[in-house]
């Protein structure tokens, strides 16, 4: 989770740096007016600029601008697919629909989301060959942390939700009749994370719904329609689509994620020294004399990125 949190970290970053950047080029006039005083675009970025949070931000926009020449510099393509790749990845650690309400409450765009994620796998395709996991160390990391590498009994469901048993009675015999559940799930359905995709929530363990939704999902065989099930939210209708038994770990079974988080974390401590060396490759001049403490010239080391 922490991996994810700092994606989404990152990708606020990257909304803030362009949301201010617009703002920066505003063409004059007002951004608002108080009881007939006004507040200027000259006024509010002036106050902006010289934030911490505008410090912030224009220290970010450098930093993207260097790993963006860089790739350029040493042709690193990455593709629309490796970016959709990446995005389906984090978006498989959340619950279905999860991900898209974080990203709306941040008021976020897929398209930012795919900008900071090209960034990232730039980043990534830059440290990566600085990082070796052994096989000891898969090893002592499983041995230390195997109990959390447990997988337990997981469902993958779909579902209607109504608000009463009228209209639930309704979707029931439709479904009955051979309607097909996506169509009624985009018809009638009131969960807005779910319905657009035919009530799909993805796997989901123990503890994750409400009791009486999740008993009914983990009784259901694979391939079973619930009756309506009344819960706080209102009636579900639930179908069980798969069922996944719980995973004792076994290092054999858990080789490849560990190395994978024991290759992240090695090149998350990379990418300091790699930005240092981007500073030390790309000359920054800063023309405006109120941020010239942000970029101190930095000596070129024997270890620059060519």
């Amino acid at each position: 989770m922490p991996n994810i949190q700092r994606s989404l970290a990152a990708v606020a970053t990257a909304v803030l740096c362009a949301s201010l950047a617009a703002c920066s080029n505003g063409s004059g006039g007002d951004v608002v007016t108080v009881s007939g005083t006004s507040i200027s675009h000259a006024d509010f970025d002036k106050k902006l600029e010289a934030s911490p949070a505008g410090k912030q931000v224009l220290t970010q926009l450098v930093q993207q601008a260097m790993v963006t020449q860089y790739g350029k510099d040493q042709n690193i393509v990455i593709s629309d697919d490796d970016v959709s790749k990446k995005e389906a990845e984090i978006k498989a650690r959340y619950p279905a629909g999860q991900f898209e309400q974080i990203l709306a409450q941040q008021g976020l765009t897929e398209a930012d989301v795919q900008q900071i994620l090209r960034q990232q796998l730039i980043m990534q395709k830059a440290v990566a060959p600085q990082v070796n996991v052994t096989d000891a160390e898969i090893t002592a990391f499983f041995n230390k942390n195997h109990q959390l590498l447990d997988k337990p009994e997981q469902v993958r469901a779909r579902h209607i939700l109504v608000a009463d048993q009228k209209t639930a009675d309704e979707v029931e015999a439709k479904l009955k009749g051979g309607a097909k559940f996506e169509d009624l799930a985009k018809q009638y359905s009131t969960d807005p994370s779910s319905k657009d995709k035919g009530g799909e929530l993805g796997l989901f363990g123990r503890g994750q719904m409400v009791p009486a939704f999740q008993d009914a999902a983990f009784s259901l065989p694979v391939g079973q329609t619930s009756a309506p099930v009344k819960s706080p939210f209102g009636y579900h209708i639930i179908q069980v689509e798969e069922k996944k038994p719980a995973l004792v770990a076994t290092l054999a079974n858990s080789h490849d994620q560990i190395k994978d988080q024991l290759m992240q974390q090695g090149e998350a401590q990379q990418i300091p020294v790699f930005m240092q060396q981007l500073r030390a490759k790309y000359a920054v001049t800063v023309k405006d004399d109120r941020f010239k403490d942000l970029f101190p010239p930095v000596a070129p080391t024997a270890q620059a990125t060519k």
